[in-house]
C-alpha cells in the first residue's frame, strides 16, 4: 500500500524531530526511526489499531508520547497526524 502524508502531519513530524534534538543529540533521529518503524507495520497491518473515528485510526508509539492518525483507503495509506499525546489534542477530535 501507498503511503501518503498530509502537510500538517510532515509537519508535526519536523517538530517533534526538533524538539527531541533539543533536548539530547541523536534523540530526534530515534523518533523518526520509530515514527518511520510504525508506519511500516501499520503498512504491513493497517487493521491492527483501533478505530477513533469513523475513518481514522490510531498506532501509539512506544518509546515517544506520539501516535499517528490515519485514514485507511483502498489502495493508499493517508498519515493525517503525527501528534502529540498530550498537547493540542482537541485539534483532532474531528478526525
Amino acid at each position: 500500500m501507498k503511503i501518503v502524508f498530509l502537510a500538517q502531519a510532515v509537519k508535526e513530524l519536523e517538530e517533534g524531530f526538533v524538539f527531541y534534538n533539543d533536548q539530547l543529540k541523536e534523540l530526534g533521529n530515534q523518533f523518526y526511526t520509530e515514527v518511520f518503524d510504525s508506519i511500516n507495520i501499520i503498512q504491513k497491518y493497517p487493521t491492527t489499531w483501533c478505530r477513533v473515528g469513523k475513518n481514522t485510526r490510531k498506532c501509539i508509539l512506544r518509546r515517544f508520547s506520539y501516535l499517528i492518525l490515519y485514514i485507511l483507503e483502498e489502495d493508499k495509506i493517508i498519515i493525517t497526524a503525527i501528534a502529540h499525546q498530550h498537547r493540542k489534542p482537541l485539534n483532532y477530535k474531528s478526525l
